[in-house]
């Protein structure tokens, strides 16, 4: 999974040195039973659904064959079961490396709750989370710069020990999200409520010393013979206009 050195461009362009680039394909985990009944999760230990098993199986199949120098995964069983069902068919059915620092948005109080809840109980935080979704936390929990900071030191340390490779990442859909603005080097505050993230989708991104490059984001083409594959999460909240 080395790849070449490519100096530049003509035009100038200067592409990474892939001897120093890390290549991820970030996956967030199957449907949950919480995200079926709508319900916050951050970092509860909620189980994977039925079809959250069948998507993850569907992305097995997509990715069956296929070589990663490592597998990590948030120690959430949601994350890992998804992980766990999608390796054993990678080649040489590498292990599933935990790493807590992977995990969800620590919600708070807010865990279990759903959304006419969360209306009904604290309309101020979600006013807040409206007017800045970036440095709002969830009372009692993080906020999407906390996410950041935490997130995002796992995804460097992982950089610093695949230099050259590509690495397999099981998370969470706000995780994913710090992903994407890892890799443009940061996204505009109001843009995270815009990143839909569905359940197996694959986000791939190149990550180097000071920088980084979105290659694709949020591809769920395994999951077309299927109804539905769920978006809500626990950055907004499900069903949330803003």
């Amino acid at each position: 999974m080395k790849g070449p050195t490519v100096k530049g461009l003509a035009t100038g362009f200067q592409l990474p040195d892939r001897a120093q680039t890390t290549e991820f394909w970030v996956v967030r985990h199957g449907e949950s039973t919480w995200n079926v009944l709508g319900r916050y999760q951050g970092q509860a230990d909620v189980p994977l659904s039925l079809e959250g098993r069948l998507q993850a199986a569907m992305l097995a199949e997509r990715l069956t064959g296929l070589g990663f120098a490592a597998v990590y995964s948030s120690d959430l069983s949601r994350a890992l079961s998804t992980a766990q069902i999608v390796s054993e068919r990678l080649e040489g059915a590498p292990e599933v490396q935990l790493d807590p620092g992977l995990r969800e948005i620590d919600v708070g109080v807010l865990s279990g709750k759903d959304t006419p809840q969360l209306r009904l109980e604290h309309p101020e935080y979600l006013e807040a989370l409206r007017a800045d979704p970036w440095a709002t936390r969830r009372p009692g929990g993080e906020s999407m710069e906390d996410l950041y900071a935490r997130a995002g030191a796992s995804f460097q340390q992982m950089r610093e020990r695949h230099p050259g490779e590509r690495v397999l990442v099981f998370t969470h859909g706000g995780v994913v999200r710090v992903a994407v603005g890892l890799a443009l080097g940061g996204v505009p505050q109001n843009a995270w409520a815009r990143l839909s993230v569905t359940n197996t989708s694959v986000t791939r991104i190149l990550l180097m010393p000071g920088g980084g490059t979105l290659l694709g984001f949020n591809d769920s083409a395994h999951l077309e013979a299927l109804n539905e594959a769920t978006e809500a999460d626990d950055v907004l909240g499900p069903n949330e206009d803003s």
